[in-house]
């Protein structure tokens, strides 16, 4: 596979161009506009923050692609789907409103938001793929029916991925909850008797008798339950919760699965923020201090390559004083694995290499 080119561009501004001009200027040089957007529903797969943590993404980035897929005639939406964890996006009702309060509505990015997999988590699609893992992903259906997919990535670092780029903005963040709980796990959710109240919400939700409560709390037999996750977005009080018992290894195999799934098949193009780069996920109601300086934003055709001059591009930083990467050993070279030495990102970068999703080798063009 031959090498792919990356674009890049800093993030000093001129009395002539600010930061949003600057990212036109990047993803026309890097080849977006070049796509057929003519009456295309195009998804661009962004994370919305959740509600108390302020890395996420500002709105405004959001609006320079819509703006200029508009200007092609495409017809673009953001979207997510619903989180596996408790928190404020574990339906889209409470994600909607989410994204609201953090800035997205139609009148701030162009365009309108669709929670991807619907209600509680439930609306997906079934994508054959016969990976190494993964035999049939189980993505958000919203994001499965549109004709393009863009990503607009917030990168940083992940506690479990190592970091979080375009594959995992594409991969865990498209999966349904049934897929979500698939990478994460063995797809088996769990019921946590001390909040349960035995209201039957998850019983009456299960289609195939796993869930039986006695003496007013309820429980799950394994052997029966197919892992769709239902019963988590049914509880009411939040007592239904997934293992997370996967290796970090495969779970960074699988992403690079869902994401394949997401992927194949379209046209696709990626950007990537590297700014405000904290230790862990958005997916967290706080963000800790920068582990490094703001670096740029990315642009490619190809997310691995974009990933990896991501990653590169950060690991020649120094570190930020006071951060949570100043405090740790540092004995790995990579700021990633210094900061979250129990992962290894370069698995889910290999895997997609293997699957063709993109290459690890690129050229780094600056703008």
């Amino acid at each position: 596979m031959a090498v792919s080119n990356v674009y890049y561009t800093n993030m000093r501004t001129t009395l002539q161009e600010n930061l949003l001009q600057k990212l036109e200027r990047l993803v026309r040089k890097a080849g977006m506009m070049d796509m057929d957007f003519e009456n295309k529903f195009t998804a661009i797969k962004i994370h919305f923050g959740e509600p108390g943590n302020l890395a996420y993404l500002r709105p405004n980035y959001s609006k320079v692609l819509v703006d200029l897929i508009r200007s092609k005639g495409g017809r673009p939406f953001l979207t997510d789907c619903n989180t596996l964890y408790v928190g404020r996006r574990k339906n889209a009702l409470d994600h909607l409103d989410a994204a609201y309060e953090n800035g997205y509505n139609p009148f701030c990015t162009g365009c309108h938001m669709i929670i991807a997999d619907g209600l509680k988590g439930t609306d997906e699609v079934l994508v054959p793929i016969d990976g190494e893992y993964v035999k049939e992903a189980k993505i958000g259906r919203a994001l499965m029916d549109a004709d393009i997919v863009i990503s607009l990535t917030h990168f940083k670092g992940h506690e479990s991925t190592g970091f979080g780029g375009a594959l995992k903005n594409l991969g865990m963040g498209g999966g349904s909850r049934a897929g979500k709980m698939e990478m994460h796990n063995a797809g088996k959710p769990f019921v946590n008797q001390e909040l349960c109240v035995g209201c039957g919400s998850c019983k009456k939700n299960c289609a195939h008798g796993a869930i039986t409560i006695e003496d007013r709390k309820a429980s799950i037999d394994v052997n029966k339950c197919v892992g769709c996750g239902r019963c988590i977005g049914a509880c009411p009080v939040d007592a239904v919760d997934s293992m997370c018992d996967e290796a970090n290894d495969i779970l960074n195999k699988k992403i690079a699965e869902y994401t394949w799934a997401v992927l194949k098949d379209r046209p696709h193009f990626h950007v990537s923020l590297v700014v405000d780069v904290s230790p862990n996920c958005d997916c967290h109601s706080e963000n800790d201090a920068a582990i490094v300086p703001n670096v740029g934003i990315f642009a490619s055709f190809d997310p691995v390559a974009l990933d990896m001059a991501c990653v590169d591009a950060v690991n020649r930083q120094p570190v930020i004083n006071g951060s949570y990467l100043a405090e740790q050993e540092h004995c790995h070279h990579d700021h990633f694995k210094d900061t979250h030495p129990d992962t290894n990102w370069e698995t889910c970068i290999d895997h997609g290499v293997k699957l063709g999703l993109g290459n690890r080798e690129y050229n780094l063009i600056t703008i």
